[in-house]
């Protein structure tokens, strides 16, 4: 039987060595050093090895953990360490050969099975380090959620953020020390949470309820889920855009004139696995981007105030380009200098100059060239008709 690696990660639960797997416990009383967070070592309190606290930040502790190369070390975390825990940071420090993980249950399985939820048919979020709007384009009635929060102080923000996007109504699940004996789990409606304290480590668990408006799954949300001057692609451009621009999971897209940054949210919300880069050279537009992906729950934008082409020197490679804004030839050919075989650009233009621009590129470089006129129903005198916008021409293509 080939030798254990060095390193184990054992997923340890609020109720301490007793819990532990067989497994798990043989790791501990092997080990030479355990290193963990001072709240995880009190929970393993009466092991003989020698003891190392987990320095804040996180980051400070790797350099350390990498010293110990060599010792039969164990790491403390907790539960299941790569449910949004230290696991995944860890295994990407060392080689596959030199760590091994022995999970515990993950506070996400403990909250079902007190509440006899489907997991899988239930959301699970981190949100001890990320921030509450992540929820937005979860919130809809119906849905339910387990989130982990940072602190006890949260949950009573976590009540009011709903509240805020309408969703008063939910039946929160508040659940601490799950597991353990400090054990407590507390029910209330958002709109009615009692005053208390919680105590750290703790989720809730939320079953959605209210009239808010839930983000549709679909392209093209409604135009009143961005703030904007003017300046941004409208409802029914921005589905046809999105159509062509066709995201998928893992890739970048570069969204050039970013205006409200409709575009760039838009393909983020398709799919968590996304990346997205706003380039803008107003900054009054580029905080108004920052400002609606981060209430669209997508705070992941990365915004670049500039012009282009200037302002993309440096990014990384987008599998996908959208110019909604500062369409000109030279923008073209340095696109196709920077760009890989195989990305995909889109192109909207509604003036004469920039629609004969496009019709240019596609004659010499190919691509499909649409042409979308709308036109919607408005009060004409005592009766209606219909107010035409503005022609907007699509260039779509695959460069080669």
């Amino acid at each position: 039987m080939a030798e254990a690696p060095w390193l184990t990660i054992v997923g340890i639960g609020e109720d301490g060595l007793e819990g532990l797997a067989p497994a798990s416990r043989a790791a501990l009383e092997a080990a030479e050093i355990v290193m963990g967070p001072a709240r995880h070592l009190a929970l393993a309190r009466g092991l003989a090895a020698e003891t190392r606290v987990w320095p804040a930040p996180f980051a400070d502790g790797l350099p350390i953990l990498l010293g110990l190369r060599g010792r039969r070390t164990a790491v403390l975390a907790s539960g299941d360490p790569f449910w949004h825990g230290a696991g995944a940071v860890i295994a990407r420090a060392l080689a596959r050969s030199e760590w091994r993980a022995l999970p515990g249950p993950s506070a996400f399985s403990l909250a079902a099975s007190r509440l006899g939820w489907p997991l899988e048919r239930t959301r699970r979020l981190g949100l001890h380090a990320a921030p509450l709007t992540r929820l937005r384009p979860h919130l809809a009635p119906n849905v339910r959620i387990v989130a982990l929060l940072r602190d006890g102080a949260a949950v009573a923000e976590l009540a009011g953020y709903l509240c805020a996007q309408g969703f008063g109504a939910s039946r929160l699940f508040v659940m601490e020390a799950l597991g353990g004996p400090r054990e407590r789990v507390s029910e209330a409606r958002a709109d009615a949470l009692p005053a208390g304290d919680f105590a750290h480590p703790l989720c809730v668990a939320m079953e959605l309820a209210g009239d808010g408006p839930a983000v549709p799954r679909a392209s093209g949300i409604d135009d009143a889920f961005f703030e904007h001057d003017g300046q941004i692609t409208k409802r029914p451009m921005r589905a046809l855009a999105l159509s062509a621009l066709a995201p998928r999971p893992g890739e970048l897209l570069w969204d050039i004139g970013a205006g409200a940054g409709s575009i760039a949210i838009e393909w983020l919300l398709s799919d968590a696995a996304t990346q997205a880069i706003g380039v803008e050279a107003r900054p009054d537009r580029a905080a108004r981007i920052r400002a609606n992906a981060a209430r669209l729950g997508v705070d992941r934008l990365r915004v670049v105030e500039g012009e282009a082409p200037a302002a993309l020197d440096g990014l990384p490679p987008p599998q996908a380009v959208f110019i909604g804004g500062g369409l000109s030839e030279a923008l073209i050919a340095d696109l196709e200098r920077r760009l890989a075989p195989g990305a995909r650009l889109v192109a909207n233009a509604v003036t004469l100059e920039s629609e004969a621009l496009l019709a240019a590129c596609q004659a010499r470089r190919g691509g499909e060239l649409l042409r979308v006129e709308l036109a919607e129903a408005s009060p004409l005198g005592g009766r209606r008709g219909w107010k035409a916008a503005y022609p907007v021409t699509q260039w779509r293509a695959v460069l080669r």
